[in-house]
């Protein structure tokens, strides 16, 4: 059984962890820290875990937390896991960091987010279908919610060396703002309403660019964000004017070859939408090609919650640890 513990268990991102975990076959979860909620007992603050963990918060350090787990998942703001990471990997203990701390090269992270980086370490970008070597990780930086819907929606026709320039318009639910209320969250200002922002500016580009690049260094990758009247769920639609002309066919051959054997992409015939992968760990993915074949339009949807973090975090961990990556997550979606 993996021991498990998460640093940062009080968030949206903590919980959704502990949901997936209390149900896993071959995990369990042993430690959740808060600093804030140290000694309450967690399924006060996750109300749908009672009856599944007594657990309480503890105000643990790293190595208190390393000292009884397999493997940690630091779910904390960006430039606090940079002051544990180190100290948990020093412990040998195998890290999944939800963080963007170590998604990106340093001088990228500190132009990106405005903050110095401490501490680098090598990390591999934990998005499963793209980095098979997450196999082989110590740190695993798990990607951000809008990149994953993003990237792997882009991502076979970047291999195919076909795109010229994507743009991304994203569409999120509120609980990607995180569980302290704001101005974006406050139910006045978002019910019935959609508000876009950082319109060219979001610091997920720089994961975008990142891992698009990887495959075509030519791309040139644009990204806009919105916040919908949703808890969950990211829709992604994608622009991609293509180099040369191509075919509806020709398309739909290039996403099933890439996505073989990749369990959680499931490829629609229809254009996909947030119902679907609720509480799920899929990422659908539906296309239209433009009718001059210049312009193609590639939808995917995802939770993000759990594709867009946790559940891409335990997918990760099962790959870190030998397991089928499916393993806790074979679930279908909550519809409607």
């Amino acid at each position: 059984m993996i021991r498990a513990g998460i640093m940062g268990a009080s968030g949206y991102t903590g919980g959704e962890l502990m949901r997936l975990l209390e149900v896993h076959p071959q995990a369990e979860v042993v430690c959740a820290t808060s600093r804030r909620l140290d000694g309450k007992q967690v399924s006060q603050t996750h109300p749908h875990l009672k009856g599944f963990t007594d657990l309480k918060f503890r105000n643990l350090d790293a190595g208190d937390v390393a000292g009884q787990c397999d493997v940690v998942f630091t779910a904390v703001p960006h430039g606090s896991a940079m002051d544990i990471v180190p100290d948990l990997l020093d412990t040998g203990t195998k890290v999944i960091d939800l963080s963007a701390d170590y998604r990106l090269a340093s001088s990228v992270f500190e132009q990106a987010y405005g903050l110095r980086h401490k501490a680098p370490r090598d990390a591999v970008f934990g998005l499963v279908e793209l980095h098979p070597e997450v196999c082989d990780a110590l740190l695993v930086a798990n990607p951000g919610c809008y990149p994953t819907g993003a990237t792997l929606a882009a991502a076979p026709m970047a291999a195919a060396g076909l795109i010229e320039r994507v743009i991304f318009d994203s569409k999120s639910g509120i609980s990607g703002a995180g569980v302290e209320p704001s101005p974006v969250s406050h139910y006045p200002n978002m019910a019935e309403n959609i508000q876009a922002y950082k319109l060219t500016t979001h610091r997920h580009g720089a994961e975008m660019r990142q891992e698009l690049e990887r495959f075509d260094s030519t791309i040139k990758v644009s990204f806009t964000p919105h916040v919908i009247p949703s808890v969950r769920g990211i829709l992604t639609t994608a622009h991609m004017f293509l180099k040369t002309g191509a075919e509806a066919a020709q398309v739909a051959g290039i996403y099933r070859q890439f996505y073989a054997g990749k369990p959680f992409v499931r490829l629609l015939g229809g254009i996909p939408m947030l119902g679907p992968v609720r509480g799920s760990n899929f990422c659908d993915i539906g296309f239209e090609m433009d009718a001059d074949g210049q312009r193609l339009v590639v939808v995917s949807a995802i939770d993000n919650l759990v594709k867009g973090a946790a559940g891409q975090a335990v997918q990760n961990m099962n790959l870190m640890f030998g397991l089928d990556e499916t393993s806790g997550l074979w679930n279908p979606a909550i519809f409607p």
